[in-house]
């Protein structure tokens, strides 16, 4: 994939609205990398810098390039207004009356939500693997006890009883 990053990166080089670019989580990107929720790698983040999203599509450079011009774009945005339907105004409006600490108090409440949500993921998930380990166990003792009950030596006996009829 990096190729294709790379070439990607060469064809929005000097964009006055579109960044394409990489950062080293394992070094002094680390902080950055933390702040946007990096978890694996490589990770593709999209967007406002201040709200980036999860990208979820192909990784070769066409994949890449065409996602990129359909969306690498001043978008709806505190900075871009003009770019907004009435009803983003609205809500865009709401946050901005707000007290820092209403917004702030409500940013956490949201991202509550997030944690909540991954939290539950991973616990079903655990669930499900510990019931998939169960089942495994369980299926292999009804092989063992198929097997110790004579499966296999039946099937010698009857491998080694003459072919065919005795009858001319």
């Amino acid at each position: 994939m990096k190729p294709d990053w790379d070439k990607l990166m060469e064809s929005f080089a000097g964009s006055s609205t579109q960044l394409v670019a990489d950062v080293d989580c394992t070094a002094g990107g680390k902080p950055l990398c933390d702040s946007v929720g990096v978890r694996g790698y490589p990770t593709i983040k999209w967007g406002d810098p201040a709200d980036l999203q999860d990208y979820q599509g192909g990784r070769s450079y066409d994949d890449l390039k065409k996602f990129a011009d359909e969306n690498l774009k001043p978008m709806c945005s505190p900075k871009n207004l003009d770019l907004c339907d009435d009803e983003k105004k609205a809500e865009i409006e709401k946050f901005q009356s707000m007290s820092d600490a209403d917004l702030n108090a409500a940013i956490e409440k949201e991202e509550q939500k997030l944690e909540d949500a991954e939290e539950y993921f991973k616990s079903e998930v655990q669930k499900l693997q510990d019931r998939y380990t169960a089942l495994s166990t369980e299926k292999d003792e009804k092989i063992e006890a198929v097997k110790s009950a004579g499966l296999g030596l039946m099937k010698a006996v009857k491998a080694a009883k003459p072919s065919g009829s005795d009858e001319l």
